[in-house]
């Protein structure tokens, strides 16, 4: 058995981590309750991303030992890894029971209540963060979100400026903030913040799109286009970033070049009804009248059930507030 674990050691070294599992298994099939090699292939399938494949070994590492704080916490982050969020803020509440002044698994377990909606839970763990270290831009980026989801977007605004103050440089903090000057309306504050997220992460690709859609917004459709196609560059599959692209393309002149990615974008999200009516748009500029009208057919088809169903969703929640 010790031959196995080191051959399949030697080849995690090299970075081989699949060919590694087979030597794990064979040495676990000669001892089944070996908590090293238990260990070991747990954390070979995690960091392989096979969280389903984890899970099960951190589990019984867990029942072997409930204050083996690295098998609980990364039981945890497993269950978060296949968006189990509630059964994952269960599991890093107990590390940090364990670890009460571990960072790492206080903001995952933020994260992971974010997920499943629980804000309550969050502002709960961003007092925790803030009394182990009141300078966390992660903990405010948090909380700012959580205030974000529960519309209180002038709470959502102050957060994320003291994220902003705690680590100007941190990834999404200025993007972040210009999203929620985005949504007030305030589209000079929220271009500035797009820009400051660029000069430090040239490729991130909300801050190229928003910026793109500002762009387009001021008349100025050839530098709305090099941005959306550095979003692009960046996430090729940004269906408002290939709906954006599309639009300054036929507002240079050139329908027949918006074709491809807003054919894109209908693939990624067939009921993307502004995507089939600028698709329209772009064929009839090119005399394919048929076509044309199909697509704004369906963007119409689309809309009116998109409406009932939000009309239904109305009825049924004043149906249910009216039977308390």
């Amino acid at each position: 058995m010790e031959v196995l674990n080191d051959l399949a050691i030697s080849l995690v070294r090299q970075g081989k981590l699949a060919d590694a599992v087979p030597f794990y298994r064979r040495a676990l099939a000669i001892q089944p309750d070996d908590p090293a090699t238990t260990r070991n292939l747990a954390l070979n399938y995690f960091k392989q991303q096979e969280y389903a494949q984890a899970l099960p070994l951190f589990e019984s590492l867990r029942k072997r030992n409930a204050s083996d704080f690295q098998a609980v916490d990364l039981a945890g982050l497993c269950f978060f890894g296949l968006n189990q969020y509630k059964q994952a803020a269960n599991y890093l509440e107990q590390a940090s029971r364990l670890q009460p002044s571990d960072l790492l698994t206080l903001y995952m377990l933020g994260q992971a209540y974010l997920r499943a909606a629980n804000y309550e839970a969050v502002t709960q763990v961003f007092a925790r963060i803030m009394a182990i270290n009141p300078n966390s831009a992660e903990a405010h980026v948090m909380m700012g979100t959580a205030y974000d989801k529960t519309f209180q977007v002038d709470k959502a605004i102050a957060e994320y400026q003291a994220a902003e103050r705690a680590n100007p440089n941190f990834a999404g903090v200025h993007s972040g903030l210009g999203l929620l000057y985005w949504k007030r309306n305030d589209v000079d504050k929220a271009a500035a913040e797009f820009r400051e997220e660029l000069k430090r992460f040239p490729s991130d690709p909300v801050s190229n799109c928003l910026l793109g859609q500002i762009a387009m917004l001021r008349d100025d459709p050839a530098e709305a286009r090099t941005l959306f196609q550095s979003a692009l560059a960046a996430n090729p599959g940004y269906k408002e970033a290939l709906f954006g692209f599309g639009k300054s393309e036929i507002k240079l002149g050139e329908p027949g070049r918006a074709l491809a990615p807003l054919r894109k974008a209908i693939r990624i999200d067939p009921d993307y009804a502004e995507a089939h009516y600028l698709l329209g748009t772009a064929l009839s500029k090119l005399g394919r009248t048929a076509e044309a009208q199909k697509e704004r057919s369906i963007s119409v088809a689309i809309q009116t059930k998109q409406q009932a169903d939000y009309a239904k969703k109305l009825a049924q929640s004043s149906h249910s507030r009216t039977q308390r």
